[in-house]
């Protein structure tokens, strides 16, 4: 695995219609996934249009080898006190925390939440992509500040990067990124873990503001490091 980390520090670039963005330069294609786009109730729907499918919730009983062999997250412990998230239709796979509780977020494929603080949640989604790995994007440094400068922040934030990191496991590979985007009266900090796999660009985001995060950054950090994908 290698790792790199710097910390920078940016007034974010307007972009018109994020959630609809798929050509900013070479490096950075294919990725419009904002994160502060809006999050329907619990009971709602998505307003997509491909067909919802809810992947399979895997509590510790369940966590066996014979019922999804080709899982890699099976091969591995869960953690104490986080549950397997495991898509295998979709083919992504991660932790999160037991009290968290799933919801429905516009944009995204699966999303959980703390059960007292909405804004401490993940959300993962996923795009088309004819890339290969997320080496044929660019350069780790380049794909990682074109991403949060240019399409995670809004316009009125400023994004901060405190860390980037590489990892491969079973063959993929892995950026995450720590991240802080800040407003005049509200900061909040984030991990986006990417990956390409599948004729798919997946990204799965974790965070919460400012004060939670100082509490919680390790344990949001587990579910960042988690995230994988599967052949399917």
């Amino acid at each position: 695995m290698a790792a790199s980390s710097l910390s920078l520090t940016w007034a974010s670039t307007k972009i018109s219609n994020k959630l609809n963005v798929h050509h900013l330069n070479e490096s950075a294609q294919q990725t419009a996934l904002p994160t502060n786009i809006k999050c329907l109730r619990e009971t709602a729907t998505h307003e997509q249009g491909h067909h919802k499918r809810r992947a399979v919730l895997l509590g510790a009983a369940a966590l066996t080898a014979t019922l999804f062999p080709s899982t890699p997250l099976l091969a591995l412990e869960k953690p104490l006190n986080y549950e397997a998230f495991v898509d295998t239709i979709d083919g992504y796979s991660y932790y999160y925390p037991s009290d968290w509780r799933i919801f429905d977020c516009l944009g995204h494929d699966s999303a959980f939440k703390d059960r007292y603080m909405q804004l401490q949640n993940l959300r993962v989604r996923f795009i088309p992509t004819d890339k290969k790995d997320i080496h044929d994007l660019g350069p780790m440094e380049e794909v990682i500040t074109d991403l949060v400068t240019k399409i995670y922040s809004a316009p009125n934030q400023f994004a901060t990067i405190a860390q980037m990191e590489e990892r491969s496991e079973d063959g993929k590979n892995y950026y995450t990124v720590e991240f802080t985007l800040s407003s005049r009266n509200f900061e909040a900090s984030h991990f986006a873990t990417i990956a390409i796999a599948n004729g798919r660009y997946y990204t799965l985001i974790v965070g919460a503001n400012d004060r939670r995060w100082r509490k919680y950054r390790n344990q949001l950090k587990v579910v960042a490091d988690s995230f994988k994908v599967l052949d399917i």
